[in-house]
């Protein structure tokens, strides 16, 4: 395999990163790179001036507004992106429910949910898992029975991210009950301002607002608001799932957070030296480098085969449990740099312009958020178990 980019592709690196240097919000850029609490505010801003260059949709087609980036750009604007500082693009409308429209929608709803999707006009979030269907997805209980022109969905969806902020939900729903349960789920996109939605909040162990239930009570949901065919919304759930975990890998944020731990531990002094020198310490950091980079090799190859039109396989399971390992093992390194002063937590100090105290240096401030909030990873998009059982059995034959 070639590794060197060409000259092309170091033009249009540089043209990224000019880009983002003069473009990416100071205040934002000072929260993403020392860890502190993102706002709505802040990713639309950001999403909208990507937009406004015409690069809203990194892995967007033109024909749907994209910039018809191939896998190497992609993978080139969103390292060059983290490692600026800027926040990640929220997935669920440009990298989850938008290619499901694209592959599988009519056209009409391409129309009417793209372009808003792409100028961050509208939000998204997701409603798969349920109280006793996360890891097994298929056995999901909300309802949605047709009536007339309508569904009337019944049912809760929980560990739904962001959906405070949301304007639609992309739900799967149960359809027929007198088939094999993956054969009769069907995959509605849904106002959350419809009568019956109900939003509570979940607070992680970092006390942060992220998740939430959402309870669905006699909704009223257009019929045109189903995607593709009714009772087909298992296969289109199986391809976007297939892109979260390709998403969920986030190589260049962990570039940037392994060079963020570099920093700290150059100025965390042990024994008379930096924490960098010490000989057990260095070996732990060199490698989650080197899992980093074989795991940014298979993330190539799973980008050119989307550029091939060809769904992630089993490599995007691949590509969840390793990225989220090492995202982990990264926030536990940190930790373990600055020692105790990671340990008196403060929620309030998560945010920007926070005056209180410092417990220890500034740099250890969010560490403590960052590490609970990362346990997560293992356990979303299909927990990591889930995903050796899908290689086992696709790759191994098991």
């Amino acid at each position: 395999m070639e590794l060197d980019f060409t000259p092309e592709e170091q033009a249009f690196r540089a043209e990224v990163r000019a880009f983002v240097r003069d473009h990416l919000p100071v205040h934002i850029r000072h929260k993403v790179l020392n860890g502190l609490h993102l706002g709505k505010d802040d990713h639309q801003l950001w999403q909208r001036t990507l937009h406004a260059r015409g690069w809203g949709g990194p892995g967007w087609p033109r024909e749907f507004g994209g910039p018809g980036w191939g896998p190497v750009q992609q993978y080139i604007f969103e390292e060059e992106c983290a490692a600026a500082g800027a926040p990640r693009l929220i997935p669920f409308g440009l990298k989850m429910v938008a290619p499901v429209i694209m592959a599988f929608g009519h056209a009409a709803q391409q129309q009417r949910y793209l372009p808003k999707i792409l100028s961050a006009e509208e939000w998204w979030c997701q409603g798969y898992s349920e109280p006793g269907a996360g890891s097994d997805l298929a056995s999901l209980r909300t309802r949605a029975e047709r009536v007339g022109g309508h569904y009337i969905v019944n049912g809760q969806k929980t560990w739904n991210t962001l959906g405070q902020h949301a304007d639609w939900i992309f739900c799967l729903v149960r359809t027929d009950l007198d088939v094999k349960p993956q054969s009769g789920i069907s995959f509605l996109l849904i106002d959350m301002k419809t009568p019956g939605i109900t939003v509570r909040p979940i607070i992680t162990m970092d006390g942060a607002h992220e998740v939430n239930e959402v309870w669905f009570e006699d909704v009223k949901v257009p019929v045109e608001n189903l995607v593709g065919e009714e009772n087909k919304g298992w296969t289109y759930a199986k391809f976007l799932l297939g892109h979260e975990r390709t998403n969920i890998a986030g190589i260049g944020i962990a570039k940037r957070e392994l060079a963020r731990l570099r920093r700290i531990a150059a100025q965390e002094v042990r024994r008379g030296r930096p924490l960098i020198q010490d000989p057990l310490f260095a070996a732990k950091v060199a490698e989650v480098e080197i899992d980093l980079m074989a795991l940014e090799l298979t993330n190539l190859r799973v980008l050119s085969a989307e550029a091939e039109q060809r769904a992630p396989g089993p490599e995007a399971s691949i590509l969840k449990i390793k990225g989220t390992e090492i995202q982990q093992a990264i926030t536990e390194l940190l930790v373990q740099a600055v020692g105790p002063y990671a340990l008196p937590y403060r929620g309030e100090a998560m945010a920007a312009g926070w005056q209180g105290e410092d417990v220890g240096p500034g740099h250890a401030r969010g560490l403590a958020a960052n590490y609970l909030n990362m346990r997560k990873l293992s356990i979303f998009g299909g927990s990591n178990e889930i995903q050796k059982n899908i290689i086992s059995q696709q790759l191994l034959g098991l």
